[in-house]
């Protein structure tokens, strides 16, 4: 095990109608509140007045800021930076899934900047300041409620990238499943290929091989999503599976997890972030096409951990590495599958043609990640392979 330092600093507030206690939560960070939301779903489903009215009941000031995509954009996070910064809000109220929240955290650095808040995305600038950030989830996937990270598209260069800071982790995140009984079941489909992705990146790059207890983690907790999401599939008002779904998609992506294992990366985010830029395509969705073509191509060389994987989670009995992990890949892209995700290429009507372009925009964030053996050609290799 790696030295390493945890800190998580995020104070979660989980379980059955807990939504309402969001007015006290943000009341301890300001009086005048931006709340940042998606398109019309929470307005639908009564999570706009429940949280509304908890706002009001503490006495706070609401400025509303709604319209957040499902794929976060840069010109959205500039109209929402302009109108936190002209009504000097105290503080964000994020309500909704890891797309709003992640708007919200660039939102929240770049209401205290003089800059483009695009600056901090592409390193040409450190997040020092920061409004403090308050999130009502309502869909479980990315962690974004936990961790001090988003990530928004550039529509105008085709850039998905990141933004990170410490300041940037939420004050408060209130994890109530029963907001995400309504959740369709495609994208409660997505939600467990992105919370097992998470899983997996640090899993299958980490260099030191002797991580035995993160490993054992990290296969309870993807068979722990796996179970979850088929029960919820067959029963959306499943409270235990809905909590237990919500609690692993946190701790998928809080920090705990790889602690201890090292340098690791995220290949196949780096990937996906390309299809979710150029295509529009749900973040989950592109994960469960690139992640087994990814585990395909990767195992060639080094079967070794994708053999555990196929054998820790799904039971596969082969002594022989290479067919081991070859069956442990096929079974979680059977997985994916059977769950309505898809798994290739032109199950998401994205052309095969395609993939050199792919490649091409893929690139840009492996420099800036520096995943400095993801070449165009790699990238492509592994494309095809998804076709």
């Amino acid at each position: 095990m790696q030295s390493f330092t945890f800190w998580n600093p995020t104070k979660i507030v989980f379980g059955k109608d807990t939504a309402g206690q969001v007015g006290k939560q943000a009341a301890k960070f300001g009086q005048k509140v931006l709340m940042v939301y998606g398109q019309s779903s929470i307005k639908k489903t009564g999570v706009y007045d429940l949280v509304k009215k908890s706002l009001e009941a503490s006495s706070l000031q609401v400025v509303e800021f709604a319209g957040v995509k499902s794929n976060p954009v840069l010109s959205h996070v500039r109209e929402g930076v302009k109108l936190a910064k002209e009504q000097q809000v105290d503080l964000i109220v994020a309500v909704g899934g890891g797309s709003v929240i992640d708007e919200s955290k660039a939102i929240a650095a770049g209401a205290r900047t003089d800059g483009d808040v695009w600056d901090f995305f592409i390193d040409k600038a450190t997040v020092r300041d920061a409004l403090p950030i308050v999130t009502v989830l309502t869909l479980a996937a990315t962690a974004s409620e936990m961790n001090s990270g988003g990530v928004v598209t550039n529509e105008e260069t085709g850039q998905k990238f990141n933004i990170g800071a410490p300041l940037l982790f939420p004050k408060v995140s209130i994890l109530d499943p029963t907001l995400t009984y309504t959740v369709p079941a495609n994208y409660t489909a997505y939600s467990g290929v992105d919370a097992i992705c998470h899983l997996v990146e640090g899993y299958f790059t980490a260099a030191d091989p002797n991580t035995p207890l993160q490993d054992r983690l990290v296969e309870a907790l993807v068979k722990t999503v796996m179970e979850s999401t088929d029960r919820i599939l067959v029963d959306p008002r499943d409270y235990e599976a809905r909590a237990t779904m919500m609690w692993s998609a946190t701790l998928a992506l809080n920090g705990l997890t790889p602690a201890g294992i090292g340098p690791f990366g995220f290949p196949n985010h780096m990937i996906e972030h390309s299809l979710s830029a150029l295509y529009d395509i749900a973040h989950g969705a592109g994960l469960s096409i690139v992640l087994p073509a990814w585990m395909a191509y990767t195992a060639r060389r080094a079967p070794a951990r994708f053999a555990r994987f196929g054998r820790e989670v799904f039971g596969i009995s082969e002594a022989d590495d290479q067919q081991a992990a070859a069956k442990g890949t096929a079974a979680l892209k059977a997985w994916f599958e059977r769950i309505g995700s898809p798994t290739t290429l032109a199950a998401a009507d994205i052309p095969a043609t395609d993939i050199p372009k792919i490649a091409a925009n893929a690139v840009m964030l492996a420099k800036k990640w520096r995943l400095d053996d993801y070449t165009e050609e790699v990238i492509g290799e592994i494309l095809q392979l998804a076709r």
